[in-house]
């Protein structure tokens, strides 16, 4: 609050006001926003989770394999419910990362990190750019289309479920331009057959892409050596999620239904899914909980100012 000039964030009133509106097992509940001693300490007190994927899949010490293909149809029937619970109530997310995806020891998964969701309505109208964190934004937005909806948060769940079978990120560009490129080298280079209307995108033209063929059927295949196999069902579940044309991108709805989820491996029961040492025990880095400045009071500070009040 101290580098604000114009009262407070108006992105900070968003999340709040999105967060305390939204319940639903696979979003991070926030039990109640608090102030300190002082009116720049505002505080959002939420449930503890004990992991990020994005840490948990980065700490070798812990995760020494992948997540099975049981273990990813678990989380990502957990990820594609609080999705869908979102953008039924015209909600999109727009920075759906593993990094903002929460685990805990019982097996449950909770999207957290509002701070770039954003109430939709029909007709769409133009939003901010850029949005979506690099790795995980789709390429309608590297194109500058300024007109987006829920399509937007699909193609990052299509990066989420590859990174989870593979335990590496599946574009992981440095700049707009490289990320296209990766992009290109894995999904083939687009064209106006499988998207219509991409020579209109305000971007096209001023990049220049390789022609180049698919690549991502080979990616999840055993030959590759990536250690992720998919069974046709859970390739066009991926491809479908990857789609180029955000028209024919699946939607959460529809991807929940998808035949993938029931075939063999089933997908694994939350009590059984894998457990880790648990940051609460100070052995790890722990999420920032607070939205005050750095040195903010620890969670169970504010849970017991809660119970005080």
């Amino acid at each position: 609050m101290e580098k604000e000039r114009d009262g407070f964030p108006v992105t900070s009133i968003r999340e709040i006001n999105i967060l305390l509106n939204l319940h639903h097992p696979n979003i991070v509940n926030v039990s109640e926003v608090v102030m300190g001693s002082r009116l720049d300490q505002i505080y959002m007190v939420m449930e503890f989770m004990d992991h990020d994927l994005k840490s948990l899949m980065n700490d070798k010490s812990q995760m020494t394999r992948p997540f099975s293909v049981a273990e990813v149809k678990c989380l990502m029937l957990q990820l594609l419910g609080g999705i869908e619970y979102l953008h039924e109530n015209w909600v999109i997310h727009r920075d759906l990362k593993t990094s903002n995806i929460l685990y805990n020891n019982r097996g449950e998964l909770k999207i957290c990190d509002f701070g770039l969701a954003r109430q939709f309505g029909s007709p769409l109208r133009a939003y901010t750019q850029p949005v979506v964190t690099l790795w995980y934004r789709p390429p309608e937005l590297l194109l500058g289309e300024p007109l987006y909806s829920t399509a937007v948060d699909m193609w990052s769940i299509g990066c989420i479920m590859a990174e989870l079978l593979t335990g590496k990120p599946l574009f992981d560009g440095q700049g707009e331009i490289e990320q296209l490129d990766k992009i290109c080298t894995v999904l083939g280079t687009p064209n106006e057959e499988v998207w219509p209307g991409l020579k209109k995108l305000p971007n096209w033209g001023k990049i220049v892409l390789r022609p180049q063929p698919s690549q991502l059927r080979q990616r999840f295949t055993s030959s590759f050596g990536s250690g992720a196999t998919l069974t046709e069902a859970g390739f066009d579940l991926l491809s479908s999620l990857l789609s180029y044309d955000p028209q024919q991108r699946i939607s959460a709805a529809e991807a929940l239904g998808h035949r993938w989820f029931s075939e063999s491996p089933y997908p694994q029961r939350r009590e059984l899914m894998p457990t880790f040492r648990s940051n609460k025990d100070g052995s790890g880095p722990v999420r920032q909980a607070a939205m005050g400045a750095p040195g903010s009071p620890p969670l169970q500070f504010m849970a017991a100012a809660l119970k005080a009040r």
